[in-house]
């Protein structure tokens, strides 16, 4: 019996949500699992939001994303930011909750299929520094190395910088949201050389507007990324 094996026996798995027992660690019971917000079935091929109808084989856009230019090509989010949804984000964001971030590489993992390339570096969305010495880790960042390990992808932490600390986006409209993060992010001056000519993958753990993908994309894109795609755990959806 391995140490894997005996710790089970000790400690058996339990849901990450309520706590019953479980097949395999860092799962949810059947209950929690119906009840979590997996998006799945037609979404829109640039920001992961879904949509009604049926998935016939190719790209199909929601209205947000046919009246804004979106700088990503791809996008993809593995739950909706609502119910037990919200609660597992803002678990991992604000009550350290980092027994949350296996599971969610895992169903990161799994929407992005679609929108992952060889070659692909994968970047999380940056935090000012100030704000990291205050929450200790940046979450985005721990998604963002898990996904890249579980998809053997290669992964830069500090790929992007804030380069200055910007208000919260909590209460701001569209349009502010985006005027708040204009020219706040920058690729790393010693990172930029890693992404010339290449696809990257930004991660977050979550996509209200898309103003901080934007403008993380954006910086990516000015310093020679080929592409750029993007990834969040959970998806505000108008309708949702």
């Amino acid at each position: 019996m391995g140490l894997q094996d005996l710790a089970s026996l000790v400690f058996p798995p339990q849901c990450l949500n309520c706590g019953a027992a479980t097949a395999e660690p860092f799962g949810l019971c059947g209950a929690c699992w119906r009840e979590t917000p997996f998006i799945t079935g037609l979404v829109c091929d640039r920001c992961g939001t879904p949509l009604v109808g049926e998935d016939q084989g190719h790209a199909e856009y929601c209205d947000d994303c046919l009246a804004l230019a979106r700088p990503w090509a791809r996008g993809r989010a593995a739950i909706l930011y609502k119910d037990l949804g919200r609660s597992f984000v803002l678990a991992l964001k604000h009550a350290d909750r980092l027994d949350l971030v296996r599971p969610m590489a895992a169903w990161l993992e799994r929407a992005a299929r679609p929108i992952l390339s060889p070659g692909m570096l994968v970047a999380p969305v940056p935090l000012h520094w100030s704000r990291l010495i205050r929450r200790r880790y940046n979450q985005s960042a721990l998604l963002s190395r898990a996904l890249a390990s579980r998809a053997g992808l290669e992964h830069c932490p500090d790929l992007l910088i804030r380069r200055r600390r910007t208000p919260s986006q909590d209460h701001r409209d569209r349009d502010a949201r985006f005027a708040n993060l204009a020219g706040a992010i920058a690729t790393h001056p010693r990172r930029s050389a890693r992404l010339v000519g290449r696809p990257v993958l930004l991660v977050d753990d979550v996509m209200t507007s898309g103003a901080t993908f934007a403008a993380a994309a954006e910086a990516c894109l000015a310093a020679g990324a080929t592409e750029v795609c993007i990834l969040a755990v959970a998806r505000v959806a108008k309708d949702a």
